[in-house]
Parts: C-alpha cells; structure tokens; sequence
C-alpha cells in the first residue's frame, strides 16, 4: 500500500515541472516509475529501489498493473470509431498504411543487426523472427490515447490534421495490435499445429464476440442506461467483461490486453452521453490511480547505467531509425495527399509519439521472453523520447493555426490518457 502511495505522489510531483514543457501527464508518470527504479533511485547507496520494492511487494503491484492495464486496453479499443474513418479514406489509408509499414520495415531490418547481441534472454536462445517481427512491430507503434491528449492540449482535436491524425492512429493501433497478436501467437504456439489453432480460438472468440457478445449488450444497455437507472450494474458488467475476455485470449495463448482491446472494441457507445457519465469517467479514474503502478514496475526493469558505450550507440540508432520510419511513413503521404508543408510535419510528430501503448508492447515481450532488459531499457527511453518530442514541435496553444483549420477551446478532462469522442 505504501509503494502505491508513493507512486501516486511521485507522478504528482513530476507531472508540474513537466506541464511546462508541455508534456501530458502521463509523461510525467512515465518518468517517475523510470526514476523509482535502478536508473536514478539505485544510484544511491542502500539499494533503495529494493528496498522500497522488495520482491514479496513487486508480485502484488504486478497484479494491480494488470487491473490497469485491462481498464487501459478497453478503453483504447471502445475510443476506436469509424466517423472519422469514413472522411478522407484515401488519406487516412495511404498515411496509415504507410506510417505501419515503412517503420516495421525498417524496424525489422535494424533487428537484424542488433539481434546478435540480444539473443539469449536468462539462457535461453530468442528465435531470431520472433525478435525481429517483435522489434519491427514495437517501432510501428502510435500511441493512439496519448496522441488524443496531445491534440486536445494543443487544441488541434477538430483541426484538418487532428482529425486525419486521429483517424490514422485509430487503424495504425488497430493493425499494430493485429500484428502483435499474430507475432504472439508465433512465438508461444508450439509448431504448425498449435498456432493454428491458438488462431482458430481467437476467430471463435472473436465470433462470440461480434455476434452474441454485441447484441447482447446493446439491447441491455439501452434499458441499463435508461432514465432512473443507476450506474453500478452497467459499470459491474462491462469490468467483468473486460475481465473476462483477458482471461479467455490468456487462456486461448495470447495475452490478456488482447482480450480486453476486442471488448472495447464490441462494447456499445450509445447512448453516448449517458455511458460517458456512467461508465467511461469512473473507469478513467480507475485506470489514472492504478496505471501509474505499471510505470513503476517498468521502471524497475530499466537500468541506463547498464547499458555502456555500446548500449547508447544501440539506443541512439533506436530512436534514430524509429523518427526517421515515422517521419518518412506518415510525412510522405501526407503531402502527397495535399497537405501542407506544415501540417505534413505536424502529422509525422504526432505518428511519432508512442508513449503509454509502447510500454504496453514492451511488457508483452518481457513476458514472451524475447527482449533481455538492455533492449527493454532502450526501447523504453526511445518511447519516452519520441513522446516528449511532440510538446516542443507542434505550434503552442492559440497560435495562427494552418489555412483552413479550425479550431476550438480544449475539452474538459482530468486525465491525460483520455481519447476525445
């Protein structure tokens, strides 16, 4: 209990000094659950970093990260709508596609190189196309709800870039997270005929899902959120539902936040302003007081002052080929598709921020075995970095917005890992 609390104030602390850099918070609980761990609170004498997380408390923070992690992958999956999909298709096509492919691509090939230095994890041999399509897939990644916060605190939401941007990192995740969970199936499913049908069990899942799971619930929420209704029982199914599709894709072979994504993904979203009351905000408030547990225990797997000369050069070809991947994916057909030379930039820095869901990705392959914790420390500062460089490029709040856009007063929210509608 009290390593949460301290947790909770240390993300508080940061989260101020960092606002004026014009970073969300969650960049701010980011870097706090970094400096618990060995990198700046195990620079001081009396191992603290153990010491105020001995391992008989890590188990328990494990658990409650998983809770947040669940409440995390719900929501991203239930933020993901198609209106915006269906305005400028070929754009929001050409730019996503592209900002996937180009960085996987080149992701993939920079695997190559380092997979040599990185192919054992606690003894045991990481098959090199699992490392390479895990890597690959990690630099392809757009953090769709920090992207969302960044817009709103720019005031960029209804702008012609935030919304293609928007659009574009709703199919970028979507695909990202397909992807993932191809690659886990690969690395976990034991030969030919294990992966086929840890497959099989997805597509069922995702059947009873789409045609049962679905209209179930949509007939029950609308009665469920009538007027005179109260919350609790609509907020009681969905948490248990979102529980249990973690638990259905883990017991299929695949990871729990898979689960968690596709019931988002199915859940209703009418009547829009009852659920955002009912369900939405208290869920938000669960996932900001338990996903900061999560930072830490990241946090406590990255050492920087492990990684040596060797390791900084590693990293800084890290973050140099993950801008580059996304400049080059999302800048080129974002011009091509008639956007300025302005908003063509704004669109490669804000496919560039990976932030949150980048750890996510990170976690999964700890779990699998496929990254040893140099490669995890450097993943993780690249996500950091490539985030916090969003804040700085994109023009301050209230500044000439480009010819055409439009923009609008910031949402109300009280956390910064909210999606806008």
């Amino acid at each position: 209990m009290a390593d949460v609390a301290l947790v909770l104030i240390a993300g508080s602390l940061l989260a101020r000094p960092l606002r004026r850099l014009r970073q969300p918070v969650v960049i701010a609980e980011i870097a706090a659950g970094i400096a618990l761990g060995p990198s700046l609170l195990g620079l001081l004498p009396g191992d603290l970093p153990q010491t105020l997380f001995p391992d008989a408390a890590r188990e328990h923070l494990l658990a409650i990260a998983e809770v947040g992690l669940l409440v995390f992958m719900f929501l991203v999956g239930w933020e993901m709508e198609g209106g915006a999909l269906r305005r400028r298709r070929g754009a929001v096509a050409a730019v996503s596609l592209s900002s996937m492919a180009v960085p996987f691509a080149m992701g993939f090939g920079l695997a190559a190189v380092l997979y040599s230095r990185h192919s054992e994890v606690d003894g045991e041999t990481v098959p090199r196309l699992s490392f390479l399509l895990f890597l690959g897939t990690a630099l392809a990644i757009t953090a769709f709800p920090v992207l969302a916060r960044i817009l709103v605190d720019h005031r960029m939401q209804s702008t012609p870039v935030g919304t293609l941007v928007l659009a574009c990192a709703a199919v970028a995740d979507a695909l990202a997270w397909t992807v993932l969970a191809v690659v886990t199936a690969v690395v976990t499913a034991d030969g030919p005929g294990g992966f086929l049908g840890m497959l099989a069990g997805l597509a069922v899942f995702m059947g009873l899902l789409v045609l049962v799971v679905r209209p179930c619930l949509a007939r029950w929420m609308r009665g469920a959120a009538g007027p005179g209704r109260s919350g609790g029982a609509l907020l009681t199914v969905v948490f248990s539902g979102l529980l249990l599709s973690g638990w259905a894709t883990s017991w299929i072979g695949v990871d729990a936040i898979f689960g968690a994504f596709a019931f988002g993904l199915v859940t209703p979203r009418e009547p829009r302003e009852v659920l955002r009351r009912r369900l939405r905000e208290p869920l938000e408030r669960t996932g900001g007081l338990l996903l900061p547990v999560f930072f830490v225990v990241t946090g406590l797997s990255v050492d920087l002052g492990a990684l040596g000369p060797d390791g900084v050069l590693e990293l800084l070809a890290i973050i140099a080929v993950a801008c580059a991947g996304k400049f080059i994916g999302a800048g080129v057909p974002a011009r091509l598709s008639g956007c300025s030379w302005a908003e063509t930039r704004q669109v490669a820095v804000l496919m560039n921020t990976r932030g949150l869901t980048e750890l996510v990705i990170l976690k999964v392959g700890m779990d699998l075995g496929i990254l040893d914790e140099r490669i995890f420390t450097m993943m993780v500062v690249m996500a950091l970095v490539t985030s916090m460089l969003a804040g700085p490029l994109l023009p301050r709040p209230g500044a000439d917005p480009p010819t055409g856009a439009r923009v609008v007063p910031p949402a109300p929210a009280h956390d910064d890992r909210r999606a806008v509608p």
